[in-house]
């Protein structure tokens, strides 16, 4: 194993890098990383701690975020909470694509469940999940209590309490991604908003600033109420308003499309991330009753910009959210950062090195 040739002394600086109170696992990853980066003259990037928040399951483009946030050496997931309706089969979906690569399982807690409008597309998938990986202390980066604490909170969908958790143990050093309903989020600000406080930042996929949704022939359509923002606008008020650095990616800055070569390029790659994303991607064409279609990938953008955040440059902005979802931009102090063009070009390109290149770009 790479990690295996790390020196005592480097495992050290890594350890008292990544903070004390990082889980054996995050060691393991960033030494992994390490070595490989080195071997091939390229610096080591510490990690940034994450926390992502999902609706894996509906439509394709979480699954390409996911994909993204697991071979990007600048993140170490510190666990996955999953929103909107069943949650609980959408904590299986993750718990089966991250079995691939049993080097180290994150985390996974489903928040409270809802009602569901959407077409669950990749539900097969996870009812057909059967664990292959042993699960361990080791390999989910805790202790026996960690994981009896971590049963319960699955069992009782206390995402929020698992979040707050991961705030308190390393304060001020995490990013938490939402690329789904806020209902998680929501509720951990309503739970303990002097935690939540404690985030270092929060990237969404949502809104719409200036473009709403494009169609076949119409890429300039008036603002929309974006879908995430739509299922829970109270949920992006209690955020705006929680006293944390929020950066947004609306529907203006979002919508990129993969070309079919791209496409056919990571989902052929053959790693075993990119095994599982072809997977629920036929998933996804054959749930919507479509032939072989480009996605549109709006959530990996806000995981590429917690990555390269010269890719999408932000505007300070004063949001406000109505209650059907529409986010407007208003006169007064600013309470968001936000995204309204990104480089698709090289947007694309970190897609393409990250998921379908050697892991080391």
């Amino acid at each position: 194993m790479l990690c295996m040739k790390i020196s005592h002394t480097m495992a050290l600086v890594l350890a008292v890098g990544l903070g004390s109170v990082t889980p054996w696992n995050a060691l393991g990853q960033a030494a992994g990383t390490a070595a490989a980066s080195l071997q091939k003259g390229i610096p080591f990037v510490r990690p940034q701690f994450v926390l992502l928040d999902t609706d894996i399951g509906d439509d394709i483009d979480d699954a390409f975020a996911l994909s993204l946030a697991r071979l990007s050496p600048e993140i170490y997931l510190e666990g996955i909470t999953t929103a909107y309706g069943d949650t609980d089969l959408r904590a299986r979906l993750v718990d089966r694509f991250l079995d691939s690569d049993c080097r180290s399982l994150v985390p996974t807690i489903p928040g409270v469940p809802t009602p569901h409008t959407n077409v669950f597309t990749q539900a097969p998938y996870a009812k057909g999940f059967s664990r292959g990986c042993p699960i361990s202390p080791g390999n989910v980066g805790g202790s026996l209590k960690d994981l009896a604490r971590f049963d319960i909170e699955r069992k009782n969908h206390d995402a929020a309490g698992f979040l707050l958790e991961k705030i308190k143990a390393n304060p001020g050093q995490i990013t938490l991604i939402g690329i789904g309903p806020l209902f998680n989020v929501q509720a951990a600000v309503e739970k303990d908003p002097a935690t939540f406080k404690k985030l270092k930042r929060v990237v969404i996929m949502g809104g719409s600033i200036d473009r709403g949704y494009d169609t076949a022939t119409d890429n300039k359509r008036p603002p929309d109420a974006e879908w995430n923002i739509k299922c829970d606008p109270v949920g992006l008020r209690a955020l705006l308003a929680s006293g944390v650095p929020v950066y947004m990616m609306p529907l203006d800055s979002t919508q990129v499309r993969l070309s079919q070569h791209d496409l056919e390029k990571i989902l052929a790659h053959g790693s075993p991330v990119t095994d599982q994303l072809a997977l629920l991607y036929h998933q996804w064409v054959w749930g919507n009753g479509v032939q072989w279609t480009n996605p549109t990938l709006f959530d990996p953008v806000a995981v590429a910009y917690s990555i390269r955040p010269d890719l999408c440059p932000t505007t300070p902005m004063r949001i406000e959210v109505d209650d059907k979802g529409f986010t407007r931009r208003v006169d007064g102090p600013p309470n968001a950062q936000v995204c309204l063009k990104s480089d698709e070009s090289g947007f694309r390109q970190l897609l393409l090195d990250r998921l379908a290149g050697d892991g080391t770009q």
